[in-house]
């Protein structure tokens, strides 16, 4: 992923109201869902469901297909992967992260070691 791709697709996701229907699109995986079934779970009147699936669509977050008379949206996930791939590329100065050990907070998921600790 290049830096400018990386920006758009942050920038499409700086957005609550974005950011809650890409992170209900993840959740639906694949399969995807309708305008009608996101408008109903999150309570987003389609007119603004439309302009903010428009928003992912074009970040390149969210693809959209026709079947029939439905649209349906999925989650790009490996462009998502790609995201966050390009996001910790340089994670711990290229030292490697280990899980982090239990007694760490539970929000975090990798633990890099800090200047001056014990490796």
């Amino acid at each position: 992923m290049e830096e400018i791709e990386a920006v758009m697709a942050l920038a499409a996701l700086a957005q609550a109201q974005r950011l809650r229907v890409f992170r209900a699109l993840v959740g639906a995986g694949p399969q995807g869902m309708t305008p009608t079934d996101l408008s109903a779970l999150l309570g987003v009147p389609g007119s603004t469901l439309s302009f903010h699936l428009k928003e992912l669509t074009q970040a390149g977050l969210v693809t959209q297909e026709r079947d029939g008379r439905h649209l349906i949206y999925r989650p790009a996930l490996l462009r998502m992967t790609a995201l966050l791939d390009y996001l910790t590329a340089h994670c711990c100065q290229g030292a490697g992260c280990a899980a982090a050990p239990p007694s760490a907070a539970a929000s975090t998921s990798v633990c890099c070691p800090t200047p001056g600790d014990p490796a």
